[in-house]
């Protein structure tokens, strides 16, 4: 390395106040009685007998998995979200579908909470609007087990929660029962999709 490439910084020279610290001990003072004086700067919330407002339209919490019209599990055992997951926290077994709409369900689906990092990744990557994330951040268990919500568990999350958050139930192509919008559940836009895949 040549002698001119190195750059020499010389620290600043501190006044006596400066050295001691006393402008930032006054300003430390200064926010901290400004807390106790004032209410309106009041951020400490008593939980968990006071809650803070969330909002629901955008809060990841704990994972659900959205049911279709008829009560049945939405999802339709495309792997996209554990895909899409950069943690590998969903494990999902396809199975053949009973029901005629589709070709697939998933026999087993599992998610471990305590890996997941809540991107919301899987939520993006779900073409059917199958799994979502809810305002629900109150999980507790008690071993890494309870921890690991299985397909059953997920949907009694969504029974849970589907006041709070509704499903977004978009319109997909293939599946007839899919979209509650009267706009998107007309023939003639079902067909005008179809013929685009």
């Amino acid at each position: 390395m040549r002698d001119e490439d190195i750059i020499q910084i010389e620290a600043p020279a501190l006044r006596a106040a400066e050295r001691l610290f006393l402008p930032q001990i006054v300003d430390g003072m200064a926010t901290t009685l400004r807390h106790l004086v004032s209410r309106n700067l009041r951020r400490t919330v008593q939980y968990p007998e006071e809650k803070r407002p969330l909002r629901t339209e955008n809060y990841r919490g704990v994972h659900r998995l959205n049911r279709d019209h008829d009560g049945r599990v939405a999802c339709v055992a495309c792997y996209m979200c554990s895909t899409a997951c950069p943690a590998h926290c969903i494990h999902i077994e396809a199975g053949e579908s009973p029901w005629q709409d589709r070709e697939k369900y998933p026999v087993k689906f599992d998610i471990d909470e305590l890996r997941c990092i809540y991107c919301g990744m899987c939520e993006e990557a779900c073409p059917v609007d199958a799994i979502e994330l809810t305002p629900d951040f109150s999980l507790v268990g008690r071993s890494r087990d309870e921890m690991i919500l299985g397909k059953e568990e997920l949907l009694s999350v969504f029974d849970q929660t589907k006041r709070l958050k509704p499903r977004k139930d978009p319109r997909i192509t293939g599946y007839p029962n899919s979209g509650s919008r009267p706009e998107q559940s007309d023939a003639g836009g079902e067909a005008a999709e179809t013929s685009h895949s």
